[in-house]
């Protein structure tokens, strides 16, 4: 099968494999030396519901969700990979879409749970095929075998489909982009390395969740400690802009615009109001005001919230108003569900930067 993929022609590797293993272990007969596939059911299946009971269908339900995680999990990748080394895009909607009706016929018909499949997906390509036909064209002639010859797999070793699901799924396998990866992100290395080693040892399933929960953490971990400085106007540059890689960047006295480039939410809501605090701390002329820059801020808490309103008081006490710039209607749609407008009026929100900054400087008359 390998040496089939260095010929310059196309050469039908795992189909000659898998016929003279067949052969062979027909020929020796190794029926007893040999776990073999063996013979398919005679005839079609017919629809069949018989025998279900609701205890059957409770206890079937965590299962289920397993397969159908694992199928989301390898259809969604399989497909993006291959889609991408053709330079095509796929419809992740679609192929979920077919992918429910196919395991719905499956279950009618007593088969096996469908999904996008990591060996015989490349296989195909590496025949040749180029649309959807090929894989009517392979139903066609599995019900073939299952009318006509269904005993055709019966001296078939179930060491040779291994063989070729292992070649197959090592086309998949690209080592440029995981050194790639390793050189850009380190997490997503670890995250990688850790979904593999799960599934080579522990299980498809358990790998996956395993997977799924690191990510989350890692997700959670940059939401927690996100990335927040401060802003300040440079000479002849339109806007503001982040003062730690602009140092020149001027203040204006007595304001503090902050930026915090993350959701509030309950794990970072007190990262974001020491932030403000900070910058008050450390402004080198008294604090009147602190501009919010809310444009990364893309969602909102209760208990975000809470610290919010905490920092307001806190600020109130001191003389200095809280206000926002640039925040989404999304977010203040969440602020009035909250019940939070009453104290956050609209006079504390500005569309832009460039509004509040003008609007500070006429309230404390340095225009």
């Amino acid at each position: 099968m390998i040496a089939g993929r260095l010929l310059p022609w196309k050469f039908p590797g795992v189909l000659v494999a898998v016929a003279a293993s067949t052969a062979a272990a027909a020929a020796l007969n190794l029926t007893t030396e040999l776990p073999l596939v063996g013979a398919l059911p005679a005839g079609l299946p017919s629809p069949a519901l018989g025998g279900i009971s609701v205890d059957d269908v409770v206890s079937l339900i965590a299962p289920a969700a397993g397969i159908a995680l694992i199928a989301f999990a390898d259809t969604s990748t399989l497909s993006k990979s291959l889609a991408a080394r053709r330079g095509i895009r796929v419809n992740g909607n679609h192929e979920m879409g077919a992918l429910g009706i196919a395991n719905a016929a499956s279950g009618l018909l007593g088969g096996f749970p469908v999904c996008g499949s990591s060996s015989r997906t490349p296989i195909v390509l590496d025949a040749g095929a180029k649309t959807q036909f090929s894989g009517i064209v392979a139903a066609a002639i599995v019900v073939v075998f299952m009318v006509a010859a269904p005993g055709v797999t019966a001296f078939l070793p179930t060491a040779t489909l291994a063989a070729v699901v292992m070649v197959a799924a090592s086309s998949l396998v690209d080592f440029k982009a995981l050194f790639r990866l390793v050189r850009m992100s380190k997490t997503e290395a670890v995250l990688l390395i850790a979904a593999f080693l799960g599934v080579a040892f522990v299980g498809v399933l358990e790998g996956i969740v395993v997977a799924i929960g690191l990510s989350l953490m890692a997700f959670v971990r940059r939401a927690w400690d996100p990335y927040r400085t401060e802003l300040a106007s440079l000479d002849d540059v339109p806007g503001f802009h982040d003062i730690t890689r602009h140092p020149e960047g001027q203040r204006v006295d007595g304001l503090v615009i902050a930026r915090f480039d993350a959701p509030l939410f309950f794990a970072n809501g007190e990262v974001f109001t020491e932030h403000i605090r900070t910058l008050v701390a450390e402004a080198p002329t008294p604090v009147r005001w602190v501009i919010v820059a809310a444009e990364p801020i893309t969602d909102l808490d209760t208990t975000a919230l809470d610290e919010l309103v905490q920092l307001d008081d806190e600020l109130a006490k001191q003389g200095i108003s809280l206000v926002f710039a640039e925040m989404k209607g999304p977010v203040k749609d969440r602020l009035t569900r909250f019940g939070a407008t009453a104290r956050f009026t609209s006079d504390h929100f500005y569309p832009t930067i460039h509004n509040a900054v003008r609007s500070y400087r006429k309230d404390a008359g340095l225009d």
